[in-house]
């Protein structure tokens, strides 16, 4: 890992200890030794949104209000603490649980994340 890497995987970590939403997979633990950094995640087993718009093809104005209602409350959450996700994408949205009637989507992958400071914004 270079040390570029480094800082960007700390900086990943250190918003995700911020963030407590319940649209934003939840960090559980970090694990670093010598060599590795491990990171315990939620577990997310129902698949990204990307996989589920290919399988479906289309959505319901209904469905996709549904799929992105809680996402926008996600981003907004971020925004209130002043963090920028920057790569919000079909892939970096998962659901809990593959059946549909109970799985909640979320909020993943904050490696390209950035706070920003109040001023920043003006």
């Amino acid at each position: 890992m270079t040390e570029e890497d480094r800082i960007g995987l700390l900086n990943e970590i250190d918003i995700l200890k911020q963030v407590d939403h319940p649209n934003i997979v939840k960090l559980i633990d970090v694990y670093e030794d010598s060599q590795t950094f491990s990171l315990v995640l939620e577990l997310m087993t129902g698949g990204e949104l990307f996989e589920t718009i290919l399988e479906k093809s289309s959505f319901s104005e209904q469905e996709a209000k549904e799929l992105i209602l809680p996402i926008v409350d996600a981003i907004k959450y971020c925004h209130s603490l002043g963090i920028v996700h920057r790569d919000i994408k079909p892939e970096n949205l998962l659901f809990s649980s593959k059946d549909p009637s109970v799985a909640v989507i979320k909020v993943s992958d904050f490696g390209l994340a950035r706070t920003i400071e109040e001023d920043q914004f003006a």
